[in-house]
């Protein structure tokens, strides 16, 4: 069975070979927010959480497009943000971790430590960067937010083992924090 891949194939603009997707937000950032039909509509972040599940176990990934890029980076994200609401007893203290998460210090493709250099282009310029680094932080936010509410819908208001359980799933067998953070 092949992985899921995101439907957003086409992009209008991008930031090195990342794909910058419009998503429902209220967070602000450079990702366009052109929801102009239904709010209801499915964006990137709702993509990857939908997708989360079953693209977790793979192990290789075909990038077929620069959307897929995106996807590829929300899901190794879903998969930290599973890993800090381990820890966490109630949606409140879910939701500072996220916030605390979203704006630590990450590495953005091109950097030493970026566990996908190979996958991602390096920025071309410092404001190339700077613009990565803003729509990542954004895509965080919101995604932080977004796993947050899935994992505390619980109705005792206790994280659900059903999204907890895939903490430990490491996406292409990669991790976008290193190990100990």
């Amino acid at each position: 069975m092949p992985a899921y891949h995101s439907q957003f194939a086409e992009s209008k603009q991008s930031v090195g070979n990342i794909a910058l997707l419009p998503i429902r937000t209220q967070f602000r950032g450079p990702a366009p927010t052109a929801f102009n039909s239904n709010p209801n509509d499915m964006d990137l972040i709702d993509e990857a959480i939908y997708y989360f599940k079953a693209n977790v176990f793979f192990r290789n990934y075909e990038v077929k497009s620069e959307a897929d890029r995106a996807l590829i980076y929300v899901t190794l994200y879903i998969t930290e943000c599973l890993k800090r609401l381990q820890k966490c007893s109630s949606k409140n203290q879910g939701m500072q971790e996220m916030y605390t998460l979203a704006l630590a210090k990450f590495d953005i493709p091109g950097e030493p430590s970026f566990p996908l250099n190979s996958v991602y282009a390096k920025p071309a310029s410092a404001a190339e960067a700077d613009l990565m680094r803003q729509y990542l932080q954004q895509l965080r936010q919101e995604t932080g937010v977004r796993v947050c509410e899935r994992v505390f819908s619980t109705e005792d208001g206790r994280p659900s083992k059903w999204w907890l359980c895939f903490a430990k799933k490491k996406f292409m067998d990669k991790a976008l924090l290193p190990p100990g953070q």
